[in-house]
């Protein structure tokens, strides 16, 4: 029996078309009953009758407190519908390896696809790319919140690494990974998970679902959940060296992104006893991710507009620590708490100029911590304000802590915008 899906978005779509059409979808966007050409049914979320759905599947992005939610009775999420009901046999030699009682590149038994789960605040879309890219020769594909629904990922593919939202993870109650890798988390989504307590219970609701002898590669300091799970607990570079034999003078990235090449050359590490560091240091980061510009008289401004939360604002601002800094920073910041980017930049030499949503939050912010700022409103006055300021011996830098749909159709957009105005100086 097919799936009753809620929202008529990419994930559930993907199931659809999946189970060639047919399917009945219910979406808060639709004011009346229509069919698409592949012959779904698309209702009113308000017409949903659970008493008349055996199973249902949910886009990844409804809250905990939707009506559909609530109300339904049998909920799936993709991860679920895709992968629960696959048999995941247990790995018990990634425990032998780990503890150096076998040989790490002894065969490992396994179903089809095995699977990488790779989730975290921030970084999560460059460590899934890096890890695909380091497996890319082994047939690895990605999926998952990095664009391609499960239902379209290759079924025959031998190992899938799946960037994995909180959102995803919230609704997951019977698939789990046979490797878990959580990059350091710092409170967001606060709108939607309610509190930085379940959002971080969100993020490590895998753990309780693995089988003993798979693998959690977790942050030091969270409220690990009872497991049967190998779990590895890391925190700084230094402890990822010496415990998975990497050497982190051999790659070439700085900052937040040098912990992600790590920590994909951990699971490689693992998994086939390599560290292919030349293949890491030909990995090419994404547009909008601490990119460098320089403008006509040769100033350096960094775009970095996928910094979407104040975790990588953070490690934005700590890649510059020396230099004058002039910080665009603002949007629509998702109720979290911006105290910690301010106490950073309280040991910092910094001027912000705030956009957005919540400009006058932040300068209140910068107030009350004695932050230099300049109220923008928005990047164009921003960019010109800086322009008068900016040196050769000076960053700018946008890195907004915030999401951007408050004024821009997406990141790229903000990220595009910013470069346009740059090179217009």
């Amino acid at each position: 029996m097919k799936p009753t899906l809620f929202g008529y978005g990419l994930t559930t779509r993907a199931i659809a078309k999946s189970l060639g059409g047919g399917c009945t979808f219910f979406d808060d966007n639709v004011k009346e009953v229509s069919v698409d050409e592949a012959g779904n049914q698309i209702l009113p979320s308000h017409l949903f009758d659970p008493e008349a759905s055996t199973l249902e599947v949910t886009t990844p992005s409804l809250k905990p407190g939707h009506p559909l939610i609530k109300s339904a009775q049998n909920l799936m999420s993709e991860y679920d519908y895709i992968l629960g009901s696959r048999e995941q046999g247990a790995q018990s030699k990634f425990i032998e390896a780990l503890q150096g009682n076998v040989n790490r590149n002894a065969s490992l038994e396994r179903q089809k696809p095995f699977t990488v789960w790779i989730s975290g605040t921030n970084g999560k879309t460059t460590t899934t790319q890096m890890l695909t890219h380091l497996l890319e020769k082994r047939g690895a594909v990605s999926g998952g919140n990095i664009g391609t629904p499960l239902a379209e990922l290759d079924p025959e593919a031998p190992i899938w690494v799946l960037e994995t939202s909180s959102f995803t993870l919230h609704h997951t109650r019977i698939a789990s990974p046979n490797i878990y890798l959580l990059l350091p988390i710092t409170p967001d989504h606060l709108d939607w998970h309610g509190t930085p307590e379940q959002y971080e219970a969100d993020k490590l609701a895998p753990l309780r679902t693995m089988r003993e002898g798979e693998l959690a590669l977790i942050p030091k300091g969270l409220n690990i959940p009872p497991t049967p799970a190998y779990v590895v607990e890391y925190d700084e570079n230094a402890f990822l060296e010496e415990y998975f034999y990497l050497d982190a003078g051999q790659v070439a990235f700085k900052g937040a992104f040098l912990q992600d090449a790590l920590l994909a050359l951990a699971i490689t590490r693992v998994l086939f006893d390599e560290a292919d560091y030349d293949r890491i240091n030909a990995f090419k980061l994404d547009g909008h991710r601490q990119e460098k510009i320089e403008d006509a008289q040769g100033r350096v401004w960094i775009n970095d507009s996928k910094a979407t939360n104040l975790d990588a604002a953070v490690q934005a601002i700590k890649g510059f620590e020396g230099q004058k800094i002039h910080l665009i920073l603002g949007g629509e910041d998702k109720g979290v708490d911006l105290a910690p980017l301010f106490e950073v930049m309280q040991g910092c030499d910094i001027r912000i100029y705030t956009i957005g949503a919540n400009n006058d939050r932040l300068l209140d912010l910068a107030r009350t911590y004695g932050i230099e700022a300049h109220e923008a409103k928005t990047i164009d006055k921003a960019v010109a304000a800086i322009d008068r300021e900016h040196t050769l011996d000076s960053i700018a830098l946008l890195s907004p802590a915030a999401a951007s749909f408050d004024q821009f159709k997406s990141y790229k957009d903000r990220g595009e915008t910013f470069i346009r105005l740059v090179k217009a100086l």
